[in-house]
């Protein structure tokens, strides 16, 4: 599936005064849930917006494409969803399981921060073929 072989993806959140909050990242896709987790890549303080964001509303989407010189390969989903904060230990072991075996620097370094779930509700897409 073009959505979990994607490298990353753009994360759109909502602020609690109704601001759109959109950042890059990493994820992984188990059924109809995505999972991103803080690591350790550089970033100004580890209590990240988006995590406040998610608290303040649920609100997500997460788009991910796939971009071409030749126009005849484009493609983007969008997954809209709710979004929350993991806390049981078994589905954020699941996460750490999905995270590490997609992306081989999370083999070295696994993600030790918040874990992000994204129940997604509704898919929706392009392709160009």
């Amino acid at each position: 599936m073009l959505v979990s072989r994607a490298r990353v993806g753009r994360l759109a959140t909502v602020t609690a005064s109704g601001k759109a909050h959109v950042v890059p990242l990493c994820f992984a896709l188990v059924g109809d849930v995505v999972y991103s987790a803080v690591d350790d890549k550089p970033k100004r303080s580890t209590d990240l917006q988006r995590i406040a964001n998610i608290a303040a509303t649920g609100s997500t989407s997460l788009l991910v494409d796939h971009f071409d010189e030749d126009w005849s390969t484009l493609w983007w989903v969008r997954l809209d969803g709710t979004g929350r904060l993991v806390t049981d230990d078994a589905e954020a072991a699941v996460a750490i399981e999905a995270l590490t075996a997609k992306y081989e620097q999370y083999q070295q370094r696994p993600p030790h921060g918040a874990i992000i779930a994204i129940d997604v509700a509704h898919w929706i897409g392009w392709s160009a073929s």
